[in-house]
């Protein structure tokens, strides 16, 4: 079965094609992404209609892009899958009307995937894929989650962000410190140039029992840092630098203590911050002191792409799951509501 994955649900426009007839990352046929990063830059932000006004320039010139390259034409496809939420309802609804739209025409099934679960299986795309049940962490701009996977489609969420996602803690903390937009990557990238331990930050929450987040406090605590310090450029590198380690130990703890309550030893981490470098490092050595593994997808696919949905997609269409031929989206979507995969 042949899958057209379209990822819509902020602001990169995603496509991909995943062939079930080919394993892991061989049946990833072909993939691209938009990245507006350029489009919003001016604002800080990302701003909702431009968004899906940029969506909509995008998509089709994108779809062919991506077939092109698969050696593919629209008729070879078997089914479409497509971001249905949570996200911005002006960008899902873009891609779930091109989506049904195409599907209709082609005589062919359609699903609404869920854009966590997708990331949450991005892993399982890679060379050698963890098998349930696991742990996985949802770490991005708009989640931070940790979830107990029994199999694909039935999930327990052990525990979540009370205010601010680790992604949008990275973001607001570089805006504060004058990082241009993005901010994340650009704080990611300055920290790697700071000195380990000038600068010090709690952990937070991790003094209590639990497996929820919170990161609202630490930015606080930046923000004095910063406030009061000298406002050099090796300050803020350091600064930065203090920033990451105390989010990456904090997710580290969170994840141990995740792991043992589940009574699990595999792990999978998924979204955009995923693709940090020293969280991966210390996930690795913690899987490796404790006798476990850690499971990551490829950087490309930490962010949001249409590869994940593909595949996600794909997993239930051949389930025999399908939507009907209406265009529906869904902003705010719980994934334990999802049906499980037969």
């Amino acid at each position: 079965m042949r899958v057209l994955g379209i990822e819509t649900s902020c602001d990169e426009t995603g496509v991909a094609v995943y062939d079930t007839a080919l394993s892991g990352s061989a049946g990833l046929r072909a993939h691209a992404v938009y990245s507006q990063i350029a489009l919003h830059a001016e604002y800080g932000g990302v701003v909702p209609e431009l968004a899906s006004r940029d969506h909509v320039r995008k998509l089709l010139p994108l779809i062919r892009q991506t077939l092109a390259e698969a050696g593919l034409s629209v008729d070879d496809i078997d089914g479409v899958a497509y971001t249905a939420g949570p996200g911005l309802v002006g960008a899902l609804l873009v891609g779930a009307g091109v989506a049904r739209s195409l599907a209709w025409a082609l005589d062919k099934p359609a699903i609404g995937v869920h854009h966590m679960e997708g990331h949450l299986l991005a892993p399982l795309m890679e060379h050698d894929p963890p098998q349930a049940p696991f742990v996985a962490l949802l770490v991005s701009g708009g989640h931070t989650q940790l979830v107990a996977v029994d199999a694909i489609g039935r999930y327990r969420l052990l525990g979540e962000t009370l205010d601010d996602a680790a992604g949008e803690a990275f973001d607001k903390t570089a805006k504060l410190m004058g990082l241009p937009y993005p901010g994340g990557p650009q704080l990611a990238a300055l920290a790697e140039t700071g000195t380990p331990g000038v600068y010090k930050f709690a952990r937070p929450m991790t003094d209590r029992p639990g497996l929820d987040f919170s990161f609202s406090g630490l930015k606080t605590q930046v923000l004095m840092a910063w406030r009061d310090s000298d406002r050099s450029e090796k300050t803020r590198a350091d600064i930065a630098r203090g920033f990451e380690d105390a989010v990456v130990d904090t997710l580290a703890i969170k994840c141990e203590r995740a792991l043992d309550a589940a009574g699990c030893d595999v792990l999978v981490v998924a979204g955009g911050v995923g693709a940090n470098k020293r969280l991966r490092a210390k996930l690795a050595d913690s899987a490796a002191r404790r006798g476990g593994r850690v499971c990551f997808p490829r950087p490309a696919l930490c962010t949001d792409n249409g590869a994940m949905i593909a595949f996600a997609g794909a997993l239930r269409l051949q389930a025999g799951q399908h939507d009907g031929a209406e265009v529906n989206v869904t902003p705010r979507w719980d994934m334990a509501a999802l049906p499980a995969v037969a």
